[in-house]
């Protein structure tokens, strides 16, 4: 069985967890699938770093401070966090003197994670994207973390279909022949196309009423706010949510 004590031990915050996950059940799923993703994450950062560009470094450490909050890892968070406004700032310097702290830190979480799994971790709970259901979600997101644990709680009712990027989102809404989508959680903040452009098809297209749009965001900076809330959305919410809360957005996101 597995000894939670040895993660409160090691700082992370468990309890803050479950208040998003509910059981440790889901806790477990999601830390496997932190492990899954993380090192590819490390890997995307270090040549966002080693070519200088900021602006995608920011959004891959803002999508690793999002998985951390969600884990309970609250120096990753804050390590993470700290890169993530210094970056955006354009701050070359700070990442680089910084950066290898933060890939000891992670890597830390990593080996932690893998201990408490017993090594072994457990079974890959796949984003379903299969024709199965009358009714699919579109899940626009860069982090594997969100779009699996909004698949985990919905995978009963919809089929989840996922992008990573915005471009991801747009083809796959031209390419949607049977209407089965229907409403979208959008991240604002992504790699190649962001948030923001996806709701400027809609506008130009007209899809607000046909595809009804809510807001999943990491960044709720009242200026982030109020251009979001100049589109047509349904709703915002913002991370790290729990499960009643995303239930909540997609209820009233499906029947407006």
């Amino acid at each position: 069985m597995r000894d939670v004590n040895l993660l409160i031990s090691n700082g992370v915050d468990v309890k803050a967890s479950l208040e998003l996950f509910g059981e440790m059940d889901m806790y477990d799923a999601t830390l496997n699938d932190f492990l899954d993703g993380v090192n590819a994450k490390l890997n995307r950062l270090k040549g966002y770093k080693e070519v200088g560009d900021m602006p995608n470094y920011a959004i891959e450490v803002h999508s690793l401070k999002s998985d951390a909050r969600y884990l309970g890892f609250t120096n990753l968070a804050q390590m993470a966090y700290e890169h993530e406004l210094k970056s955006k700032e354009g701050n070359k310097f700070f990442v680089t003197e910084h950066f290898d702290a933060l890939i000891a830190e992670t890597n830390k979480m990593i080996e932690l994670a893998k201990k408490y799994l017993d090594g072994a971790g457990m079974p890959k709970a796949e984003v379903k994207t299969e024709n199965t259901k009358a009714k699919a979600i579109l899940v626009v997101d860069d982090s594997d973390l969100i779009q699996k644990f909004i698949n985990k709680i919905f995978h009963e009712n919809y089929d989840v279909v996922v992008a990573s990027n915005g471009q991801e989102a747009i083809d796959i809404i031209k390419n949607q022949s049977d209407k089965r989508i229907v409403a979208m959680l959008l991240d604002l903040n992504m790699p190649k196309v962001d948030g923001f452009e996806v709701l400027e098809y809609f506008k130009e297209n007209d899809l607000f009423d046909s595809l009804p749009v809510s807001i999943i965001t990491g960044d709720d900076s009242k200026d982030r706010v109020d251009k979001a809330f100049k589109y047509p959305i349904v709703d915002m919410i913002v991370k790290p949510f729990n499960e009643d809360n995303i239930k909540r957005v997609i209820e009233k996101t499906v029947r407006n």
